[in-house]
C-alpha cells in the first residue's frame, strides 16, 4: 500500500518519466597507462612523465574496471595503505576481511554506481586484466542514513572516506541539498563536514578537505558560482576560504591545489594555488587559452596534471596530460576512442595510470589495423532497457525511467505512449512491462496523452518541441495505438489533425475524464495560452479560450475527477523564451473560474510538467526546488542541469522528493497500476553513445564571461 493520509489519499501506481540522454550514458570506469621515460636535456634526477603515441597496441592498453552494468562513474584510486580499512567489514573484534586481495590485485577503486536504482559508492579490486572478484557497496548504515540519497565524488585518505551526498534536505527552496560527509573507515561513523545552510560540491581530500561552496544558487546552468574552502577532514572544523570563483579542487600535495574556472578570456582553464601557514598565494593560471581544460586531477609527482579538454578541432571531450615543465599537452583518450566523450579524470597513486569514465560502447582505435587482436575489448552489444526502475521513497509507487521522452500512461495503467527522444522522430507505444514496443507515428512529435474513454487513441503534438509561438505544431489523434501485434498486411494507425491550419504552436493535449474535450496550449494569439476543443472533431466543432495574457501558460493536465486543470505558467515573471521565465504550477477549473497558484519555486525558479495522481488527490511535477546536485561541467548535456521529481498533496503541501541525481528528470506521467521491478522485462534497444556534451563548451564562439556576482563581501 502507498502513503495514505487522513483524507484517504493513496499514493501508489507507476510514474514514468524521462531523463534526456541518460539511458545511453552506459558509463564504466576505465584507465590507461602513463608511460614513463626520461627526456633528453633533463637532469637524471628530474624525471619527466609523458604519454607517447603507442607503437603497438599492447603498449597502450585500456582497462575497464567496473562491471558493465548500469552507470558507473567518478572513480578514485585508493592508496595501498588504506586497503584493509576499506575491505574490512564490521566493527571492532567482529570485523572481517570481505576479500583478501590476491597477488594479481594491483588497484582498489572507489566509484559511483547507479546499479540498483540509486547512487551508491562502491569499491572494486582490479588487476592488469581488469576487474577481479570483489565489487561491492557497503551497507547504507555505514555510508549514510538514506538509501535514496545521491552519493558522489568519493575519495579515500587518512583512514576516511569523503564524499558528497544529498542525505539531508535543505531548509530553503532552490538551495542544494549537497553536503560533504566524512566516514571513519575503522569505526564506520559518519560526520557531516558542511555547515548547515551551506551547499558543498566536488570534495577532494589530502589531510584536509577542499570543496566548492555555493553562494546561493541563482539558476546558473553553466559554471556554478562557487568558492573553494578547506576544512579538517575529521570534523569540518577550521573551515576557511581558499579561492574565490573556483571548482573541482584536486590536491597535488598538502600545499598545492589545482582547480578550474572560466578565465576572463572565456576559456575554461586550470589554475593552481599554493598554501602556507599564513594563507595562500594568488591563484596562477596553468593551462593556456585556445582550448577548454577543466576537471583537473593532479599527479603526486607535481610535474603533470590530467585534465578533460574540448578542442576546436573536435566535438568530443577527451582526457589529456598537461606537462607542467614543457607547458604542453599529451593526448590520451583521443588516440584510442576519438569519437567518444571521456569524463572526469583521476590519477592512480603511483602516477602510472590515468582513469576516467566513458560510454562502454567501444570504437576501434584510429591507429590500429582492421585486425586488432585479442588485447582490445570488442564492441559490447549492450541492450538499453526500455524502462529502468529507480528506487522509490514511497512503497507501491514505482518510478520508471523511460528510454525516450514525454511518456503518457493509458487510463487502465497497462500501456505507455512516448516519443523516441527530444529532437528524434517517432511516436511509440508499448506495454507497461516494456514489451510490445511499436512505432505508431513516423515523424516528430511530443506531449502525449491517451483518450480516457475511446480505447486506443493517443493525442500528441506534431512538430518541433520547445519552439516559439509562431512555429507550426498541430494536435493530432493517433488511432489504434493499443494494437501492439500488427499482422502482415495490416495498416499502421490512422492520424487525424484536430487543430486548424494556420494556427501556431498547438501542443500538450490533455483529455477530460469524460473523453469529450481536450485542453491544450496554443501560440495562435502571439502568446502561449490554454484552449479547450472537442476531442473527436477538434476545434472545427468546438473551441473555447481558457486563459489569456502576455505570458506562457503550458503543459496542462486535466484532473481525473474533473475538478481542476493544472498547468505551469510564468505569468508573474514572463521571459522572452521558455528557459527564461519563472514557472509555477496553477489550477483553474474547466469553466475558467478559480484560477490560483499552487506550487512555486523562488527567485526565478521553475516548477513544470504537473500531472495529477489517478485519484486526483496528489500532484506530480518536476522542479529546481532542490537546486543542483553536481557541477554542470562534470556531466553530459542537460537542457537544465537540475530538475527532480516531486509529489505533493493536491493543495501543494506535504512535499516529497522522489528523485535525487545530477540530471534533469522531467515529463512525468502517473498511471494507476503498480509494477514491481521483477515484472519488468529486459527488452530494449542497442546502446549508442549519441548523447551530447554540455553546450557551453563551445570552442568556436567563446564568449567573454560577465563579471560574476556571487554574494561575496
Amino acid at each position: 500500500m502507498g502513503i495514505i493520509s487522513k483524507e484517504e489519499r493513496v499514493v501508489e501506481g507507476s510514474i514514468v518519466f524521462s531523463t534526456i540522454g541518460r539511458c545511453n550514458y552506459a558509463f564504466d570506469v576505465f584507465s590507461l597507462p602513463v608511460r614513463q621515460q626520461q627526456q633528453q636535456g633533463i637532469q637524471a634526477s628530474f624525471q619527466h612523465l609523458s604519454l607517447l603515441p603507442p607503437p603497438a597496441l599492447s603498449q597502450l592498453e585500456e582497462i575497464r574496471h567496473t562491471s558493465g552494468k548500469s552507470v558507473s562513474y567518478n572513480g578514485h584510486a585508493v592508496e595501498r595503505s588504506q586497503w584493509d580499512l576499506v575491505l574490512f567489514q564490521g566493527k571492532g573484534e567482529g570485523s572481517k576481511l570481505i576479500e583478501k586481495p590476491g597477488d594479481d590485485c594491483s588497484e582498489l577503486l572507489a566509484y559511483v554506481s547507479e546499479d540498483g536504482g540509486a547512487l551508491q559508492i562502491r569499491f572494486v579490486l582490479s588487476g592488469a586484466e581488469g576487474r577481479i572478484g570483489l565489487e561491492t557497496s557497503q551497507t547504507n548504515v555505514e555510508w549514510g542514513t538514506s538509501s535514496l540519497a545521491l552519493r558522489d565524488k568519493p575519495s579515500v585518505a587518512g583512514g576516511r572516506l569523503v564524499y558528497v551526498s544529498t542525505e539531508e534536505a535543505s531548509n530553503s527552496p532552490r538551495e542544494s541539498w549537497n553536503a560533504v560527509y566524512s566516514t571513519h573507515l575503522k569505526t564506520r561513523s559518519t560526520t557531516r563536514l558542511t555547515p548547515q545552510g551551506v551547499s558543498d560540491f566536488s570534495p577532494a581530500i589530502s589531510p584536509s578537505v577542499a570543496s566548492n561552496q555555493e553562494h546561493g544558487w541563482q539558476g546558473e546552468i553553466e559554471g556554478l558560482c562557487v568558492d573553494i574552502y578547506v576544512c579538517n577532514a575529521a570534523d569540518g572544523t577550521n573551515r576557511r576560504l581558499l579561492v574565490k570563483d573556483g571548482g573541482w579542487p584536486s590536491w597535488a600535495n598538502d600545499h598545492t591545489l589545482y582547480f578550474h574556472r572560466q578565465a576572463d578570456d572565456g576559456w575554461w582553464s586550470v589554475f593552481k594555488v599554493n598554501l602556507s601557514a599564513e594563507g595562500s598565494d594568488e591563484a596562477e593560471r596553468v593551462t593556456p587559452p585556445g582550448l577548454h581544460a577543466f576537471t583537473p586531477a593532479a599527479s603526486q609527482t607535481g610535474q603533470w596534471i590530467a585534465v578533460a579538454t574540448r578542442r576546436q578541432d573536435s566535438d568530443y571531450r577527451h582526457v589529456e596530460i598537461f606537462d607542467m615543465q614543457r607547458q604542453s599537452f599529451q593526448k590520451i583518450t583521443s588516440l584510442i576512442n576519438p569519437h567518444v566523450h571521456h569524463y572526469n579524470p583521476f590519477v592512480f597513486p603511483n602516477s602510472d595510470r590515468v582513469g576516467y569514465h566513458r560510454c562502454r560502447e567501444v570504437l576501434k582505435p584510429a591507429w590500429t589495423s582492421e585486425d586488432i587482436g585479442d588485447n582490445v575489448e570488442s564492441t559490447i552489444n549492450t541492450i538499453v532497457p526500455h524502462l529502468e526502475p529507480i528506487l522509490s521513497p514511497i512503497p507501491r509507487l514505482a518510478l520508471l525511467r523511460i528510454d525516450g521522452a514525454f511518456p503518457a500512461v493509458s487510463p487502465d495503467g497497462c500501456m505507455i505512449a512516448y516519443i523516441a527522444g527530444v529532437g528524434s522522430e517517432g511516436l511509440y507505444a508499448m506495454n507497461l512491462d516494456g514489451t510490445g514496443r511499436r512505432k505508431i507515428y513516423e515523424q516528430s512529435a511530443f506531449g502525449t496523452d491517451w483518450d480516457t474513454v475511446r480505447k486506443g487513441i493517443v493525442y500528441t503534438s506534431l512538430g518541433p518541441a520547445f519552439a516559439t509561438e509562431d512555429k507550426t505544431v498541430h494536435i493530432a489523434a493517433v488511432h489504434d495505438a493499443d494494437i501492439i501485434d500488427l499482422k502482415p498486411g495490416e495498416k499502421n494507425p490512422s492520424v487525424k489533425i484536430l487543430t486548424k491550419p494556420g494556427t501556431q504552436n498547438n501542443a500538450f493535449p490533455s483529455v477530460s475524464p469524460d473523453g469529450k474535450y481536450i485542453v491544450f496550449r496554443s501560440g495562435r494569439s502571439g502568446h502561449k495560452n490554454l484552449f479547450i476543443m472537442d476531442a473527436a472533431e477538434g476545434e472545427a466543432k468546438y473551441l473555447r479560450r481558457l486563459t489569456e495574457g502576455a505570458w506562457t501558460d503550458t503543459m496542462p493536465n486535466w484532473a481525473p475527477n474533473n475538478e481542476w486543470i493544472s498547468f505551469c505558467s510564468d505569468r508573474e515573471k514572463p521571459g522572452k523564451h521558455v528557459a527564461e521565465g519563472s514557472f509555477a504550477v496553477y489550477y483553474i477549473r474547466p469553466d475558467g473560474t478559480g484560477l490560483h497558484k499552487v506550487i512555486e519555486s523562488v527567485g526565478g525558479g521553475k516548477v513544470n510538467h504537473p500531472w495529477f495522481s489517478p485519484d486526483s488527490k496528489s500532484i506530480l511535477f518536476t522542479s529546481d526546488i532542490a537546486g543542483v546536485s553536481a557541477e554542470p561541467i562534470s556531466v553530459p548535456h542537460q537542457f537544465q542541469p537540475y530538475g527532480d521529481l516531486f509529489v505533493a498533496k493536491a493543495d501543494g503541501t506535504e512535499l516529497v522528493r522522489l528523485t535525487q541525481n545530477a540530471y534533469e528528470d522531467g515529463t512525468p506521467s502517473w498511471g494507476s497500476k503498480f509494477i514491481a521491478k521483477s515484472e519488468l522485462t529486459d527488452q530494449g534497444t542497442r546502446l549508442h553513445s549519441a548523447f551530447s556534451d554540455v553546450n557551453f563548451l563551445n570552442c568556436r564562439e567563446v564568449e567573454i564571461p560577465p563579471k560574476r556576482i556571487c554574494g561575496w563581501p
